[in-house]
């Protein structure tokens, strides 16, 4: 597996100390196989793919599944890479045998204009996507986990893209975690209130990778 540094301090091994928010829950266990996907197709996913890499979580990724590719497990139905449709597999094979259920999938919510154009979708059939998938999980069981890393950036006004893909995943998580700049408001606390979602705020994507550990390891 290519390694990838969220930052070089984490490559020399120095312990930056983490300053968790837990909004009235105890840090939830969640367990592997893991999936890994973006809510909107921005860049941010690949933040959450590093930081699991640090954390020494191995995981499969896929830019666009659909429930048929999530129900067909570990490795992904052995589909590859092609222009529109992206896969990693770093899950440990030793452990988890190809076709095992995913037990828990990530989702980087951003939306990004380009990155839904590069795979053919729309805002409107990311949100339908979107909603099988959840639909999936939701059935089988599957533990979604919703990070939401990009902060302001990836905050915008009422309706707008980012609105969109948060309405459209964060009610239905099972955990929340967000960093602060994009909690500003207190959107997502909301969220975690009306619909009784523990929620994890954190400074910085840093952050959570000890976060990780805590909830796979």
């Amino acid at each position: 597996m290519r390694k990838r540094y969220l930052f070089p301090a984490l490559a020399l091994g120095i312990i930056i100390a983490a300053s968790l928010w837990l909004f009235g829950q105890t840090i939830p266990k969640a367990s592997l196989p893991v999936l890994t996907t973006s809510a909107g197709q921005s860049p941010d996913v690949t933040t959450v793919n590093i930081i699991l890499e640090e954390a020494g979580i191995g995981y499969d990724y896929c830019d666009v599944p659909t429930p048929e590719i999530l129900a067909d497990g570990v490795g992904l139905g052995d589909r590859e890479s092609e222009p529109g449709f992206h896969v990693e597999i770093n899950t440990d094979l030793s452990r988890f045998k190809k076709g095992t259920p995913y037990r828990t999938v990530i989702m980087a919510i951003g939306a990004s204009l380009k990155g839904m154009g590069a795979s053919g979708l729309t805002v409107e059939a990311e949100e339908a996507r979107l909603k099988k998938l959840l639909d999936y999980c939701e059935a089988n069981k599957i533990f979604v986990i919703a990070m939401h890393i990009g902060g302001e950036s990836k905050r915008g006004a009422p309706g707008s893209d980012n609105e969109r893909m948060i309405d459209t995943v964060a009610p239905r998580a099972n955990l929340l975690i967000v960093t602060r700049d994009g909690n500003k408001d207190g959107r997502f606390t909301r969220i975690a209130t009306q619909k009784n979602i523990p929620l994890i705020e954190v400074k910085n994507a840093l952050e959570i990778v000890d976060l990780m550990k805590k909830i796979f390891l």
